[in-house]
């Protein structure tokens, strides 16, 4: 199926179908290697080969993602004891960290009034410059983590980019931007999102009048530096927000290539909702003895945010599921879910011609029309908006408390992501989850992987938010 070939650089992995499997489990640089060295078809094909030999699944069984990842897992930090460091320290408060103290006034300008878990661990290792690893849940204020770690770094006097921030979409990329530029409110920062569907002379425009910051899509970050647009000489800190949906996206490549135009001595940072071994593989690629903050799998569930299903039977009577919670829908911001963007626009078109007034966005909006309807989202001035998951990453729009899933998600991973729009930051939220026949089984995949109970909906739904 593959087999290794020595070269200088290390082992290389040369997939051929034809070839029978040649070991029984590969070593620990085969793994290192085998997730960067081939396509994703290839690799699937291999994984699920490697699985049984490797014991995790019988030949001619059906392939068991949750326990192959648990086993690459284990697989990949093997050596994990001489590659990652721990970091202990826990501040219970914003002033033990030995933060600026235009910082402080910037945090708690912003609302902020006591750490959470990740900031109290999490912050104060950025600070002193080490690299770092951290995972924590959405809606517990990941992003002020990182940004307060870069902006206690820069150097103010000096205009140029220190701090190079990739994210994956543009919508995640300009809210770092404003969480950025919110914190860092009374130090002065100057900071510009370099992203896609944007003027890209205006970027260099501004890059060339000097910016402290640059946040960005990976695309457009190479582009500027491809150009020389943006110039590298300064950066000194790398952070990679939502890693595992970078990779995803297929943006490995561009990552690697960003990498490589950096100088050599760099802090980096990872920071992610979830952490599959892809991503725990491109730290050891960056990272120098890295700080690993990681939560464990059922740890992730959030807490505050009560979770429910309905059991609609069949697809065609979600719509009228959803029209009956309406009022429920328009007494809060909520936000809802669907798996495709034509059946965005399909469920939009069909609940504004029952006179229900909602939003939409999607990626094949025009960017100047989704930014439009997010700043009416955030201002409330319209009330529900239907998305796909595009939305369901890093955008915190503080007042929603109700997340509905017409569409269960695609990957269990991603319902952490979509109903952590709702109860930010400790406050209740509830999560409705449309639930076909058909859907059975993704409801109780959901409920293994974060070990939770998703009980029935209520006929009081109301009084919970």
């Amino acid at each position: 199926m593959y087999h290794m070939r020595r070269k200088r650089e290390g082992y290389v992995v040369v997939f051929n179908p034809t070839l029978p499997f040649q070991s029984k489990i590969p070593n620990q640089t085969l793994i290192q290697h085998f997730n960067l060295s081939l396509s994703p078809s290839q690799r699937c094909y291999c994984w699920i080969h490697f699985a049984i030999m490797a014991g995790i699944a019988p030949e001619g069984s059906q392939f068991d993602a949750l326990k192959f990842d648990s086993k690459m897992n284990e697989l990949l930090a093997a050596d994990g004891q001489d590659f990652f460091t721990s970091y202990d320290e826990v501040h219970e408060s914003f002033d033990a960290m030995g933060l600026q103290e235009n910082l402080l006034r910037g945090i708690y300008a912003y609302g902020f009034e006591k750490p959470s878990a990740i900031q109290q661990r999490g912050i104060v290792p950025f600070t002193k410059g080490l690299d770092v690893i951290q995972q924590a849940q959405s809606g517990t204020g990941k992003t002020a983590t990182f940004c307060s770690g870069v902006l206690q770094q820069l150097d103010y006097s000096l205009v140029e980019c220190q701090a190079l921030v990739l994210a994956p979409t543009r919508e995640l990329a300009q809210q770092i931007e404003k969480v950025m530029r919110a914190l860092g409110d009374y130090l002065g920062v100057k900071v510009h999102a370099c992203v896609g569907g944007t003027s890209v002379r205006e970027d260099q425009r501004i890059l060339s009048s000097g910016v402290h910051v640059v946040v960005g899509t990976p695309g457009r970050v190479f582009d500027m530096l491809r150009r020389n647009s943006l110039r590298a000489d300064h950066i000194k800190m790398f952070v990679l927000d939502e890693a595992d949906e970078m990779l995803s996206r297929g943006f490995k490549d561009q990552i690697y290539d960003i990498f490589q135009l950096l100088p050599p001595k760099i802090q980096v940072g990872v920071f992610s909702a979830t952490m599959p071994p892809e991503a725990l593989e491109i730290t050891r690629k960056f990272m120098n003895k890295p700080v690993r903050i990681l939560v464990k799998r059922d740890e992730l569930t959030l807490e505050g945010i009560k979770q429910f299903h309905v059991n609609v039977e069949k697809e065609e009577w979600k719509l009228e599921t959803l029209c009956d919670l309406y009022e429920t829908l328009a007494i809060t911001q909520s936000v809802i879910f669907v798996n495709t963007r034509r059946k965005v626009d399909w469920l939009t078109d069909k609940m504004r011609s029952r006179d229900h007034t909602v939003s939409a966005t999607h990626g094949d909006m025009d960017q100047n029309t989704r930014d439009i309807i997010m700043r009416e989202f955030r201002s409330g001035s319209s009330r529900v908006l239907i998305t796909t998951d595009l939305l369901a990453r890093g955008i915190d729009v503080q007042q929603v408390s109700l997340v509905i899933n017409y569409d269960l998600p695609t990957q269990p991973e991603n319902y952490l992501h979509r109903i952590g729009r709702s109860g930010r930051f400790g406050r209740k939220g509830v999560a409705i989850n449309f639930v076909t026949k058909e859907d059975d089984r993704m409801l109780l995949d959901i409920q293994k992987f974060y070990n939770v109970v998703i009980e029935e909906l209520p006929a009081n739904v109301a009084d919970l938010l």
